[in-house]
Order: structure tokens, then C-alpha cells, then sequence
């Protein structure tokens, strides 16, 4: 038997909250982008995604936040308010249902952002020094010196 796919509709109403989990959507703006009632979404979302329409958001804002605690060293409030979120409180305890400890507890057991710097391979690769670059060119360099003199 297939798998029956998520109808479109719920789709597009859980890639609006993906992509703008930080503006102030709420459970009636998406049932708008899914083109039905916010009750009749809600039912529907849940049936098909196990969470409700509320959660899913929440958690894509919390998700994130554990994101930016690990990569940069913003406040937690100025977190909080970049996520989409407006109380630190409720934050701080929707943080720690989802990951078990308080956002500075989070941060405090992942090194320091710093530490981290995120460098592209391909920038690696153009700008650091091989190894066997130097010794290559020192060769070739003899042996165009030995052809020379030779």
C-alpha cells in the first residue's frame, strides 16, 4: 500500500512556518496559507505532522534558538526576540521541556561561538599552504636549473 503524502495545502502552511517562524504568525495566519478554517487546519495538521499547528511553530523557534546559543554569543533575550518569541520566561521554559536544561545552560555546555568559527573548505583549500606545494616547486625549480646548466 503507498504512503499517502501530506495534502498540499498542510504543506504550504508548514513551509510558511519554516521559513518565517520569526514574524508573528500564529495558528490563524496559517490556516490562511492552507486555505481553511483555523479549526479545521489545526484538526487536519495534527493528524497528519502529531503536533499541533502551535507546537510545530514553537518548536521551530526553540530549534533555532539552540542554533544561535551554539553559534553566537547574542544574549538570550536578544535570542528570544529574534526567534519570534516575546516573553523570556515562557522561552526559558519551553527551552528546557525541549532540551532538558535553561538556554545559559545550554550555551554553557557547547564551547564558546569563537571557538567555532566556521571556515569553508574552499577557502581552506585556496589560502592554506600545502605541504607538498613548496617541496614541488623546489624541485621543479632544480631541475630547471640542472637543464640550464646542463
Amino acid at each position: 500500500m503507498p504512503v499517502a503524502h501530506p495534502a498540499r495545502h498542510l504543506l504550504r502552511a508548514k513551509d510558511l512556518a519554516d521559513a518565517r517562524y520569526r514574524d508573528p504568525l500564529d495558528v490563524k495566519a496559517l490556516a490562511v496559507a492552507a486555505r481553511l478554517s483555523p479549526a479545521h487546519f489545526s484538526r487536519e495538521f495534527r493528524r497528519e505532522f502529531g503536533e499541533s499547528p502551535h507546537q510545530y511553530l514553537l518548536n521551530r523557534r526553540i530549534e533555532r534558538a539552540a542554533a544561535l546559543l551554539r553559534m553566537t554569543d547574542r544574549s538570550v533575550a536578544d535570542i528570544c526576540l529574534t526567534v519570534g518569541l516575546r516573553s523570556v520566561g515562557s522561552f526559558t521554559t519551553s527551552f528546557g521541556r525541549m532540551f532538558g536544561m535553561t538556554p545559559t545552560q545550554y550555551r554553557a555546555a557547547h564551547p564558546p561561538a569563537l571557538t567555532r568559527v566556521y571556515v569553508p573548505t574552499c577557502v581552506l583549500m585556496g589560502w592554506a599552504p600545502r605541504p607538498d606545494t613548496a617541496r614541488l616547486e623546489k624541485t621543479e625549480a632544480q631541475d630547471l636549473d640542472s637543464v640550464a646548466s646542463g
